[in-house]
């Protein structure tokens, strides 16, 4: 291949790149510009709350238990060489409510509820219901979007909250009931190291833009989705892709700017 044809090829792949960039980022102002309206259809939005959210607690509840229970393990064959097992409780909450919860939320979230999105909407466009609502002058963006959007928004700081208090449990349960290590310290520990605004404030934040995310990503792979079946399924697969590195990339930013500053 000659350098030039190569060189050609390069600016083609940008300039789509580029172009695909673009209509998301229109896309997405469109979705921030529907979404005070959708609050009028309440009713639609605590449908997705409860598709979203309650439809994942089986998913959510078993992953934060098992993560519980390793943390427990982990954390005291490491503090038990520097004789500070009594630390077990402050070492799983932080590590829950700082990083694991809120990215590993997002991470089962995504692969959960962002892939059922995507194809509910995909095969709605397939099924020409989309073009149908707008042949009836209703919007679809504001109709079927706008309500998946905060939703999705809603459910994931809920979600990442009983994932920590899972894994916190998970974490006692091998600590204290399993190893041995006093209750009392277990507790104490935590109280006195995990603060309100400064641990848990902002792994919360940090779930807020993992769901905002997360459920852009799902709802627009799925309107932009070809209206084929093999479209759909491609579509799912770049949202569970997309989702998966919007998140860990932007975990590493959020941190570096939360947590930069030590206390």
């Amino acid at each position: 291949m000659k350098p030039a044809d190569l060189l050609a090829q390069l600016g083609v792949r940008t300039l789509r790149w580029l172009r695909a960039l673009g209509h998301s980022a229109s896309f997405f102002a469109e979705m921030i510009g529907n979404t005070p309206a959708a609050p009028r259809r309440l009713y639609l939005v605590v449908a997705q709350i409860h598709a979203i959210g309650n439809y994942s607690l089986i998913i959510i509840v078993a992953s934060g238990l098992a993560v519980g229970f390793v943390l427990g393990l982990q954390g005291y064959y490491t503090l038990s060489r520097y004789g500070s097992a009594e630390s077990l409780g402050l070492l799983v909450a932080l590590s829950l409510v700082r990083e694991l919860s809120p990215v590993l939320t997002a991470l089962l979230y995504a692969g959960r509820a962002g892939t059922s999105l995507t194809a509910e909407i995909g095969l709605m466009k397939a099924g020409e219901q989309l073009a149908a609502m707008e042949m009836m002058a209703i919007d679809p963006k504001q109709r079927v979007l706008a309500p998946r959007f905060i939703g999705g928004i809603v459910s994931m700081p809920l979600l990442a909250a009983m994932f920590s208090a899972i894994g916190i449990f998970g974490g006692y349960v091998v600590g204290v009931q399993m190893i041995g290590i006093d209750s009392g310290q277990f507790w104490s520990q935590m109280q006195d190291g995990v603060d309100v605004f400064d641990d848990v404030g902002n792994g919360m934040i940090k779930s807020v833009v993992f769901g905002l995310v997360c459920t852009f990503v799902a709802l627009y792979q799925g309107f932009e989705a070809e209206a084929t079946p093999e479209g759909v399924a491609r579509a799912t697969t770049r949202t569970v892709v997309i989702s998966s590195l919007s998140v860990l990339l932007l975990d590493f930013v959020l941190t570096a700017v939360m947590f930069s500053t030590p206390r």
